[in-house]
This record gives structure tokens, C-alpha cells and sequence, in this order.
């Protein structure tokens, strides 16, 4: 029969037993703009404490194709503009390999430094909007990117109430134009019109697609960020295809980037307020 000091003595070993799992497991790194990488290539990280941290920043991407990859150096931190540049040319940043643990580098993602493949890029999320038109091809659009592992940003309409296209365009362009969604995806009956509001927005590219074959030139040739659908031309089976197509096709480099910066220059700068445009 055991008795209480019995019990003592288990819960006091219980106790011991937890100091020490929590002494010998290193804590995850918190996710956020400002990281540190840690590598597992050899123990003369553990000396880094007293030293300046190395920077990648914007200028570091210069060299480096659009949809190419820099591997960010062990302990390195990463500057705000550096991730802001990486996101609008598609550039991916890998980190250098953790070492492994069996609490922080059990999975794909932790071992090898990169998503599994055909994952999202971390942080792409998605902008969607449609007016009453594309209300119905909209919930399953949000759908599919679910499927697919992307986040979503619902930015209405909410019902089939009859409503205005370039409201709901513009409300998703502004939110890939500020940094909020990586990529937009608009659905009105033609996508034709959404793609004319959205495209005003500074700092957007908007394409209208209706096959794979253009939702592919969009990305690869003009460097889309925004996707428009017509709900009156597409079914569901065809507009996943172009959705995810798009989604997943990288920025072409070269000749069709330097034309990219070619349309971008035409974006206008916005008056002073007070002042006449």
C-alpha cells in the first residue's frame, strides 16, 4: 500500500524528470520577419552570441533571377524590404539546415530547410473577391486554395445580391498592393471589367485568364499578381486548372522581366493632396 511519503517521493521524481527534458530540448524558433537560422554544419554557432549578426537586405537579390532562390546564411537575419522584394519576384529564401532534434526536425519542412514539393511558398497568401456574378464560383475558388494549402482572405461579396465588380476588385487589389495578400483572385461574369478596376490600383498587375495555357503567360511572361475569372465562361473542373496554374507557375525571368519594369513605370505617382494631378 503506498504511502504518503511514498507519494512525495513520486511526485519530486515526476518533477526532476521534467527539469531535465526541459534542459536538453531546445526551444522551436519563433516564426516572425526578424529570424535566426540556425545550421546544423558544425558547433561554431554556439560562439555567435557576442558577434553582429550578418544582413540579408534588398540588394542581395539583385543578381538572382525572378522565381530563383537565395540560401540565407546561418544566423542571418533577414531585413523587412529583403522579404518584401523576395514576395514580388517570387524569390525563395532558404534557410540553412536546423540541426535536427526530435521534437523541432522530425518533419520535411524542419530536415531539409524547404517545403515539400508542390507546397506554397510560406506567407503567399490569397486575396479573393467576386461580386454577385462570381459569388457561387467564389466559395468554391476558397475551396480549392484550402486544398491546396493556401491561406485566403474572403473580401466579399457575401451573398448573390446584385452588387458593383469594381467595389470587390479593388478591395483585393488594394490588399496585394499593401502587402497583405501576396496574390489576388477576382471572379465577376467576364472577369474583363475586374480586371480593369483592379489594374488602376498601384503596384498591380491584373490578368484575366480562361485556359491553363493563359494563366501560365500571365505568370510567366507579364508577371500577374492578380487573377481574374468570368463565372459565365468557366466551369469548376477549368477553373481550378487556372487557379492553380496560376498559383503555382513562377515569374519568367530576362527579357520578360526587364518588359515587366517596362509596364510598372507606366504606374503614374499619386498627387500630393491639395495639389492638382
Amino acid at each position: 500500500m503506498e504511502t504518503e511519503h511514498d507519494g512525495i517521493r513520486a511526485i519530486a521524481r515526476r518533477a526532476a524528470g521534467r527539469v531535465r527534458a526541459a534542459g536538453e530540448a531546445p526551444l522551436a524558433p519563433t516564426p516572425g520577419i526578424h529570424v535566426q537560422v540556425r545550421s546544423g554544419a558544425g558547433p561554431q554557432g554556439a560562439d555567435r552570441g557576442n558577434t553582429k549578426r550578418p544582413l540579408v537586405e534588398a540588394d542581395c537579390l539583385d543578381k538572382l533571377s525572378d522565381g530563383g532562390s537565395l540560401a540565407v546564411p546561418e544566423g542571418a537575419q533577414v531585413t523587412p524590404l529583403a522579404r518584401e522584394e523576395a514576395f514580388r519576384r517570387d524569390i525563395e529564401l532558404i534557410p540553412a539546415k536546423p540541426r535536427h532534434h526530435p521534437l523541432t526536425g522530425s518533419r520535411a519542412t524542419m530536415a531539409s530547410g524547404r517545403a515539400p514539393e508542390g507546397a506554397p511558398k510560406q506567407g503567399r497568401t490569397v486575396a479573393v473577391g467576386s461580386d454577385h456574378g462570381g459569388f457561387s464560383l467564389k466559395g468554391e475558388v476558397l475551396g480549392f486554395l484550402a486544398d491546396l494549402g493556401y491561406p485566403s482572405r474572403d473580401m466579399g461579396t457575401c451573398s448573390d445580391d446584385p452588387c458593383d465588380y469594381p467595389d470587390f476588385a479593388a478591395a483585393v487589389a488594394r490588399e496585394v498592393s499593401e502587402g497583405r495578400a501576396q496574390v489576388g483572385i477576382v471572379i465577376d461574369g467576364a472577369g474583363i471589367g475586374s480586371a480593369m478596376a483592379a489594374g488602376k490600383v498601384f503596384g498591380v498587375l491584373a490578368a484575366n485568364c480562361w485556359n491553363q495555357a493563359s494563366a501560365l503567360n500571365a505568370r510567366t511572361h507579364n508577371h500577374a499578381n492578380l487573377l481574374t475569372l468570368g463565372a459565365g465562361h468557366l466551369d469548376s473542373a477549368l477553373a481550378r486548372e487556372i487557379v492553380e496554374t496560376f498559383l503555382k507557375t513562377p515569374t519568367g525571368p530576362g527579357r520578360h522581366a526587364s518588359r515587366v519594369k517596362k509596364i510598372q513605370a507606366l504606374d503614374l505617382p499619386r498627387p500630393s493632396i491639395g495639389h492638382p494631378s
